[in-house]
């Protein structure tokens, strides 16, 4: 069975490769010189701490914002496998799921032959599931589609042993505050309670729990709500959309911002 335990041991790992999309790459979550950290980074750095002190971890983060499942594969997956770490998190499907006429059976069946072909190759492969979008305006309709998702990437799991980093039961990013302006990406915040919670995964202790309740917010009126969602709709909902009439992506010029398994 998969095991998304928060206090099974496992062995400690001394390189780590991410492949994904935006949430992966860690839009939302922007460092010091403008390139993006996000949960991964984060991830990666409680996993360097748990080597002995003159042991070198190795990191590599491969996502690209807005790449579809197929892209993926194509792009990143052979280059995980190159690299044979010991330990992959593949988070896939997202993009594929939000758009219109999109079949979850169908990507599920293009994600289990891509977990079949990385778990023949590396070490430890840890899937993600979709986050509940049941409060989030515009992707709430998908929910059904997402929920469908994420119960075959918890089987997909189950069938080839895989941790699973299980966002849908994170109710701690369910908060508006965990997500970044654009309501599609996590804040910095919400990154790092996604890392923190991967960690957990792995029984690896972790300083601070992820679903820690956020503390309370004062009412909001619904001028002031009404106000934010006209607001948004014209900052980000139209570019989207325009976005996808053009035939374009957010990650069309982006390359993966660390290629190679360097150590942090």
């Amino acid at each position: 069975m998969a095991d998304d335990s928060r206090s099974r041991d496992m062995d400690v790992f001394g390189s780590y490769a991410a492949i994904g999309d935006s949430f992966t790459e860690g839009v939302g979550d922007p460092g010091p010189d403008g390139t993006y950290v996000g949960w991964a980074d984060r991830f990666a750095v409680l996993l360097a701490d748990r080597l002995p002190e003159h042991d070198a971890f190795r990191y590599a983060n491969l996502a690209v914002r807005g790449r579809l499942l197929d892209q993926i594969v194509e792009e990143q997956v052979p280059r995980a496998k190159e690299l044979a770490p010991d330990l992959v998190t593949f988070c896939a499907g997202g993009n594929d799921i939000i758009r219109p006429g999109s079949d979850p059976d169908d990507v599920a069946e293009r994600f289990e032959r891509a977990v079949a072909d990385l778990t023949s190759a590396v070490g430890t492969v840890m899937v993600t599931t979709g986050f509940d979008t049941r409060d989030v305006p515009v992707l709430r309709h998908l929910r059904g589609k997402i929920a469908t998702y994420t119960a075959h990437v918890r089987s997909i799991a189950d069938r080839y042993g895989c941790p699973v980093l299980d966002l849908w039961s994170l109710k701690s990013v369910q908060d508006r505050r965990a997500w970044d302006g654009d309501r599609l990406h996590l804040s910095p915040e919400g990154h790092t309670r996604v890392a923190l919670r991967a960690a957990q995964v792995l029984g690896i202790p972790v300083p601070a729990d992820p679903d820690q309740p956020w503390p309370p917010l004062p009412p909001r009126g619904p001028l002031e709500v009404r106000r934010d969602d006209i607001l948004w709709a014209r900052e980000y909902l139209v570019p989207w959309i325009g976005r996808r009439l053009r035939g374009e992506s957010s990650g069309d010029r982006v390359a993966a911002k660390r290629p190679d398994l360097l150590p942090l």
